[in-house]
């Protein structure tokens, strides 16, 4: 064999078969109606979740909060997808945008409600302190997303939870639940499915 055939494929050749790849499938998710949609939503989530969640995770820096986020993503990937076109950019860069813009747009959110915090405790130090908002979400859609999660099967729900509010991979999902990891990863997608179909989701 000789030096040139020993040599792997370059990097950006490599990189251009994913990006076209996951235009394909996304265009899949744009046109398609039914089980091929949810196909190539399900390759989509595969090919690109685990990094995306870890672009999250290093702008909130909390593993529970990444995961919540990460989720709303998705669903918001699902919902945007007939909006994207190849003049937006490739689907990764599309989709890091939304992630970068939701992670980033979450910490000002909490940073906003610490100040308003600090500042009513600054000048109300004497008077009891009132837990009526305690618990409310930042946004009608992170509640949107928790209450579909209640009408999602039990199975789904348990492995939703684990891997996105719970911030664990898959692989440990699997071994929590003493499940083969293709069981999780399965049980994770339709979960996804369940919660675009309940939060009435439209491609």
């Amino acid at each position: 064999m000789s030096q040139d055939q020993k040599r792997p494929a370059p990097r950006r050749a490599v990189d251009h078969e994913v990006d076209q790849l996951l235009a394909d499938l996304l265009s899949d998710v744009r046109t398609n109606s039914g089980r091929g949609s949810e196909q190539a939503f399900a390759e989509l989530y595969d090919m690109t979740s685990a990094r995306l969640h870890g672009l999250v995770l290093s702008v909130v820096r909390a593993p529970d909060l990444a995961a919540e986020i990460t989720q709303e993503v998705y669903v918001e990937v699902w919902r945007q997808a007939p909006r994207w076109s190849p003049q937006k950019g490739s689907v990764r860069a599309w989709m890091h945008t939304i992630a970068h813009r939701r992670a980033v747009d979450r910490v000002r959110s909490v940073q906003k409600e610490s100040d308003r915090e600090a500042r009513w405790a600054g000048t109300a130090r004497d008077s009891e302190p009132d837990h009526t908002w305690e618990g409310v979400e930042a946004t009608l859609e992170v509640e949107g997303v928790r209450s579909a999660l209640d009408k999602i099967s039990e199975v789904q729900k348990e492995a939703v939870s684990l891997a996105y509010y719970g911030g664990y991979s898959h692989r440990e999902v699997a071994e929590m639940l003493g499940l083969p990891l293709g069981t999780v990863k399965t049980r994770i997608r339709d979960g996804l499915l369940g919660l675009r179909s309940v939060m009435g989701v439209r491609t």
